[in-house]
């Protein structure tokens, strides 16, 4: 089957939206597979099989990582700060950006989904775009944009130009007209691809789950070796492709004699079940994919190497957060801040900050384990804990208090005499 033919269904963007790339429209007529498949943000790899959002995230390792990744941030609240105090800062609520990354990007979608779709593009193909819709200064709304759909220039003024099409239309702008959020590599046209440097590991998953597929597909019944003491005639030829099989070798036949004539032997092959699956070669490609984006194996249900990773969840769930997440969360807080404030706001302390706070909110026990120690040593005050459980404030709980007992020693003397 041709490449093309297996790509029908996977063409993301639409044909309509790619012709309108002024550099497409020529190459259309004359589009090869090698073409096509490079439009699609894929290509083929080493095993055969190609590499495409679509295709990849039909593997169950590729879609557990990155919605993962991706579902973790997007959950996470998404926050304008205004800095009141040398290293403290407080939520900005008034501000008119926060309505837009907290609450609702644009009229058809949550923070949640946009931040979701965004974060996927990122993770997928190096880069989310969004176009800005502003009123004057302020930034009112944020459109997603389809990775594929989107190329990058740098004009010969030094400006980066972006052209994008989005719901059939097809749009010119700047950095001021685009929030991009870059992956990997620090290139200011773009960022770098777990599609296309994961385009081996990817391609091997997929032709070990293909070959597996097969073998399920017919029954894990092995075919056999027929053997001949001499060289066949065509017409000896077609009756063994065209009878034999049938005649004695199916399913049907199973119980009955096989009868052997004209030197004539049959050689069984025997696969097991195991090896049907291709366990090992399954297991490594996801452990492959899982390095690819720095998942823990077991955070998606994979138990991986028995050394290779802390024993422990929590210690699996702590490197996550670290490594994993820490590094994209801080790319999307830098960018939003340098794209979507001004100069005035961050001059006057704005700034914006995702709230891995909220990872605690599951866990009751872990919980009340960072806000007994915070509050006993006056860190946060008691408003400050309910702010966060969401319970309203009790008289006198904005003072922040420590215990007692924990006093510089050259005032133990003083407390022994009752001073």
């Amino acid at each position: 089957m041709r490449v093309r033919d297996r790509l029908a269904g996977w063409l993301r963007p639409s044909i309509e939206a790619m012709e309108e790339k002024a550099d497409t429209v020529a190459l259309l007529p004359e589009v090869t597979d090698a073409a096509l498949v490079a439009a699609l943000g894929g290509g083929a790899g080493h095993a055969g099989e190609i590499v495409t959002a679509q295709s990849s995230m039909a593997l169950s390792a590729v879609w557990a990582c990155a919605n993962l990744v991706a579902g973790t941030i997007s959950s996470l609240p998404f926050e304008v700060h205004r800095r009141e105090a040398v290293g403290f800062s407080a939520p900005a609520a008034a501000h008119p950006l926060q309505a837009v990354i907290h609450d609702s990007p644009n009229y058809d979608q949550t923070a949640l989904d946009f931040w979701d779709y965004l974060n996927l593009s990122i993770e997928l193909w190096g880069n989310g775009y969004a176009q800005v819709e502003r009123s004057g200064a302020r930034v009112v709304g944020l459109y997603p944009i389809h990775p594929e759909a989107v190329s990058v220039r740098r004009r010969p003024d030094g400006a980066l130009e972006y052209r994008w099409t989005r719901d059939g239309r097809s749009f010119v702008g700047t950095d001021r007209d685009v929030l991009h959020v870059r992956g990997p590599g620090g290139d200011p046209l773009g960022g770098m691809s777990t599609l296309q440097f994961g385009r081996q590991a990817f391609s091997s998953a997929l032709a070990a789950e293909r070959s597996a597929a097969g073998m399920f597909r017919n029954g894990l019944r092995p075919s056999g070796i027929l053997k001949f003491d001499k060289w066949l005639t065509p017409e000896q030829r077609e009756l063994v492709e065209a009878k034999l099989p049938e005649k004695y070798l199916g399913a049907i036949n199973a119980g009955r004699p096989f009868i052997a004539e004209g030197g004539f032997d049959y050689q069984h092959i025997s696969i097991s079940p195991e090896d049907a699956q291709m366990l090992e070669t399954r297991q490594f490609s996801v452990e492959e994919i899982c390095r690819f984006f720095g998942v823990p194996p077991v955070m998606i249900g994979h138990p991986g190497g028995t050394t290779a990773w802390p024993t422990s969840v929590e210690q699996q769930g702590l490197l996550f957060q670290k490594f994993t997440l820490r590094r994209r969360i801080k790319r999307i807080e830098q960018a939003v801040a340098k794209q979507l404030l001004s100069v005035e706001d961050r001059a006057a302390g704005l700034s914006v900050r995702v709230n891995m706070e909220a990872l605690l909110r599951g866990s009751s026990a872990e919980r009340a384990a960072f806000y007994g120690p915070m509050t006993q040593m006056g860190a946060m005050s008691i408003n400050e804990v309910r702010r966060l459980e969401g319970l309203p404030p009790v008289p006198g709980g904005d003072v922040p208090r420590i215990q007692k007992q924990n006093v510089p020693i050259s005032a133990v003397e003083d407390l022994g005499n009752g001073g």
